[in-house]
């Protein structure tokens, strides 16, 4: 495998900075800043004016692991009280453009950048990356069982005190995989153990991390079919049976905040019945599909997840996962309304 080292990465964006004119030093933690989780400090600019950086390096930013991974750097900076630079082996074109829309500043290790500092405006796109970057393999922090049980968690905190069996049952694994995957949660500090109890370390951290785990290993696997309908709409008076489909993505998120008008829909659904696609004149979209359209998606969580979540929606926290994997400006923005409103008092920022 071609994984490049967190300082082998950071070491060739700062070369690329330097190859822009630019002057970057190396600083040490500053103090009091421990709980900002930074990857390293640089000091950057041009004469005398300068900025100091909070360092967060990550692989292989796509866009659909774009809007989480704004998120987690927004609270980095506040956490920091510094902007974050997000430093990573390459940014496409596309990917670097809508970085730029949501002010998330950046180098990669290819030499694409951009800052905005004091007396400091930098951008530069379109560089290929080196041969042996093209391909670097994407990191997978959490298997799919691992992102099913960690998701059970998220639905229901109180879950993670629960028997095995239990937790099988609400994620929808098998048995087999939750020792496991609770062992892994353990080591990475979000389960908590004291004798025989458990609990979830639940923060804004944690969600952030299985919201873009989730864009990457899990959701890719979820899209089943899509429709054209001339009732787009007219969503908001579709007939849908809770027990057979469920809003996601950005109806869900108008129907919970009453702010995005969707420009897709999406349901939750094992299959959809046949009344509903009759009364809606559903018909399967083309390969590039139509400007908007229905997207069916395939439940992965058990039954008992959706009891506390609303009567026609997925429970928040996928909704705030799908929007942020959007990479949309809208989206992303909505995502935080979702969190501020029905997430914050369970998942804390850390």
């Amino acid at each position: 495998m071609n994984k490049t080292p967190e300082p082998v990465l950071i070491g060739r964006a700062v070369q690329g900075l330097r190859n822009l004119g630019l002057t970057v030093t190396v600083l040490k933690e500053p103090r009091g800043a421990g709980a900002a989780r930074a990857d390293a400090w640089l000091r950057i600019g041009k004469g005398k004016e300068t900025t100091d950086y909070l360092v967060a390096a990550r692989r292989a930013v796509t866009p659909a692991t774009l809007g989480a991974t704004v998120a987690q750097l927004r609270d980095q900076a506040t956490a920091a009280e510094r902007p974050t630079l997000l430093i990573t082996d390459y940014l496409t074109p596309p990917v670097a453009e809508r970085l730029r829309e949501q002010q998330q500043q950046f180098a990669d290790a290819a030499g694409n950048a951009y800052l905005d500092g004091p007396a400091l405006l930098v951008y530069v796109v379109g560089r290929k990356p080196l041969p042996t970057q093209a391909r670097a393999p994407t990191e997978r922090t959490f298997t799919a069982n691992g992102l099913k049980v960690l998701f059970a968690l998220l639905c229901d905190p109180a879950l993670a005190a629960a028997p095995h069996r239990t937790i099988a049952a609400a994620a929808g694994v098998a048995l087999g995989a939750v020792p496991a995957v609770l062992r892994d949660l353990q080591a990475a500090g979000h389960v908590l153990v004291a004798g025989k109890n458990r609990r979830l370390n639940a923060t804004k951290r944690l969600l952030d991390e299985w919201a873009l785990a989730y864009a990457r290993v899990l959701r890719p696997r979820t899209k089943t079919a899509t429709y054209d309908t001339p009732h787009f709409d007219a969503w908001k008076d579709w007939h849908i049976d809770p027990d057979q489909a469920r809003w996601g993505g950005e109806p869900a998120a108008h129907l919970l905040v009453r702010y995005l008008r969707p420009g897709v829909l999406t349901l939750y659904a094992e299959t959809l019945p046949p009344k509903l696609m009759i009364e809606q004149r559903l018909v399967p979209a083309g390969p590039l599909g139509p400007p908007r359209y229905l997207e069916v998606r395939k439940p992965f969580w058990g039954r008992a997840l959706l009891n506390g979540a609303p009567a026609n929606t997925v429970p928040a926290a996928l909704v705030y996962a799908d929007l942020l994997a959007t990479g949309d400006g809208r989206c992303i923005e909505t995502a935080q309304m979702i969190y501020d409103d029905h997430l914050a008092r369970l998942f804390p920022a850390a």
